[in-house]
């Protein structure tokens, strides 16, 4: 019977994992700004939920659950010594790379740059409440804060978005801005759709 409910619960893991992780992979990739990265956080991820995989059947939001440990799993990776490390040569590799061309996609590109420029729990902020559309409850349930730190980390994130698509120098400093406009206004400045 055991044998039974571990290969119901893994057939179901499995299915979630396939219709999700898509989904879960972009959400890495505007956390870390890199698709290289973005795999390696789907992959800690995936490989976090399949160790609960025995908890995961009370849980009544799987996607919120899992949107949730990509979030930490990301924070706790960005805060790890060995980033500095491991991550500051990608970073300045992307940096000096040569920026891509095109006229169809010149906006979307500074956004995501300009996304990249965020500091990490402001980016987080961001993506969490304007690309997958979360409220501010619900964000900070995510991120573990009050709702007060996220209406802040989102001001401050989108008045250094603006700043950025706008060419403004000083975009990563977390110096409160004026009144900010809706997150989907800086999305559509930019040409880009989740």
């Amino acid at each position: 019977m055991a044998v039974r409910a571990r290969e119901r619960r893994d057939e179901e893991f499995a299915e979630f994992v396939a219709t999700r992780s898509t989904w879960l992979r972009k959400l890495a990739y505007l956390m870390a700004g890199d698709w290289h990265r973005a795999d390696d956080l789907t992959q800690v991820t995936v490989t976090k939920l399949y160790m609960r995989r025995h908890r995961l059947g009370g849980v009544e939001n799987l996607d919120g659950y899992a949107r949730t440990t990509l979030v930490n799993t990301f924070l706790a990776e960005r805060r790890s010594p060995w980033s500095r490390v491991l991550l500051g040569r990608a970073e300045e590799e992307t940096a000096n790379a040569a920026p891509v061309q095109s006229s169809d996609l010149d906006a979307s590109l500074d956004l995501r740059a300009a996304l990249g420029l965020l500091p990490d729990r402001q980016r987080a902020v961001v993506v969490l409440r304007y690309f997958c559309d979360l409220s501010v409850e619900q964000t900070a349930e995510a991120l573990n804060c009050a709702s007060g730190t996220v209406k802040s980390q989102a001001a401050r994130g989108l008045d250094s978005l603006r700043r950025a698509l706008d060419g403004e120098p000083d975009v990563g400093h977390d110096t409160p801005g004026p009144t900010h406009p809706t997150g989907n206004s800086v999305a559509e400045h930019a040409g880009w759709r989740p």
